[in-house]
């Protein structure tokens, strides 16, 4: 580490590393920090891989616990509580400057920390933890437990010195909805590493997959309603209908009920669901597409997966919203919110048009290279913490 190198304590409460868009954030943010010559320990759930270069401390092994999945779950308040305890003994071994803490229950138990030892929180929100529950079935919009979680989001909130939020219509949320001060939320956006995502030879992504020269598709990223993968069949099932010669390339996980669906549906034979994929392999494969697509419906959750089909040099189809827009500006493709029908319009249109698919490969590219590079967002991570180690005086 270097001499005026930062320790930081990241709280992953999560299975972490298992190949999705919150534990990508996760681990290019300590990885980016990590070249900056910042050292960085990560705590997290006993399930999920090391990935090099950052060391890991993880729960006891809870052999029961297997999700690998997204969403909620009535088992994390035991996990979180062994993280909590985990993660004790490095205030003191570690001596961190500053704890990072990650998703909602990251924050309550960095909140714990900073009881303990003073050391300043940042909290790295990645959405509403309410309207994930809700959007995963967990509880009702308009319910009892919908109305508590959201008082309990509140009360999270304003634990942290600082909030940073992975899309700027996080801030406005935070700000707007939930009644943040404004100089305590910032935005620090998702990125990517456009050394390590890059276009590939096409024929060598095809190969690896054993796929022939149909036209090809591609979606990376967690399989859910929330994700738009149910939107996501209906604007197969529309191309099929209209004819449109067209393979999908969905690869994500959990899967089985899409793979499924698609069968009963009639558009199998237009879609290869590989499963989950490791992230190492993911610029080969998205590499082997034409386009690539992303129906997320959130309107202020992050969508990471943008800027790794943006290095890739891929044309991107999104539906119309500001955390698209913010990543693609001009260079993107925008679908109606929530309608398969044009999401299917949209990409029949650029199928046929070669040309618009080369310039907006190219520009997409240049803008990952030059706006969207993790080593920047890295240098705004480490400004967010020294004003919470260092406030300005009053």
């Amino acid at each position: 580490m270097a001499d005026n190198g930062l320790r930081i304590l990241m709280l992953a409460p999560t299975p972490y590393f298992a190949d999705r868009g919150c534990h990508v954030r996760i681990y290019e943010e300590a990885r980016a920090l990590n070249s900056l010559g910042h050292d960085i320990r990560i705590v997290s759930y006993h399930l999920g891989r090391d990935m090099p270069g950052i060391p890991v401390l993880r729960i006891p092994n809870i052999p029961w616990y297997t999700k690998l999945t997204a969403g909620p779950s009535w088992h994390k308040l035991y996990l979180d509580a062994l993280l909590l305890f985990r993660a004790v003994p490095l205030l003191f071994s570690f001596r961190p400057h500053v704890i990072h803490a990650h998703l909602h229950e990251g924050a309550f138990i960095g909140w714990f920390l900073k009881l303990l030892s003073g050391i300043p929180l940042l909290f790295d929100y990645q959405g509403s933890l309410t309207d994930e529950c809700v959007a995963h079935g967990f509880f009702r919009p308009s319910s009892l437990a919908a109305r508590i979680f959201g008082r309990i989001e509140h009360m999270i909130d304003a634990c942290a010195d600082r909030i940073i939020t992975s899309s700027s219509a996080g801030v406005a949320e935070l700000v707007g909805t939930w009644g943040m001060a404004p100089e305590r939320v910032g935005a620090v956006i998702d990125g990517v590493d456009t050394e390590v995502f890059h276009p590939y030879p096409r024929h060598e992504g095809r190969e690896r997959l054993a796929m022939d020269d149909t036209p090809l598709v591609a979606y990376l990223g967690v399989m859910n309603r929330y994700q738009g993968t149910d939107l996501l069949l209906d604007c197969i099932a529309q191309l099929k209908a209209d004819g449109v010669r067209v393979h999908f390339l969905i690869m994500g996980f959990p899967c089985e009920r899409y793979q499924q669906a698609a069968k009963g549906r009639g558009i199998g034979d237009m879609v290869t669901f590989t499963g989950r994929i490791d992230y190492r392999e993911a610029p080969l494969l998205l590499s082997a597409a034409d386009i690539a697509v992303t129906p997320k419906l959130s309107p202020t959750e992050a969508n990471g997966k943008i800027y790794n089909y943006m290095a890739c040099g891929l044309p991107v189809v999104a539906f119309d919203t500001p955390v698209n827009r913010e990543a693609l500006g001009e260079t993107g493709i925008y679908a109606i919110y929530g309608d398969a029908r044009d999401l299917a319009l949209k990409i029949t249109a650029l199928l046929t048009d070669p040309e618009a698919r080369r310039s907006h490969a190219a520009q997409v590219r240049e803008k990952a290279v030059q706006e969207h590079a993790w080593q920047a967002r890295a240098h705004a991570l480490v400004s967010a913490y020294q004003e919470i180690i260092s406030p300005r005086p009053a």
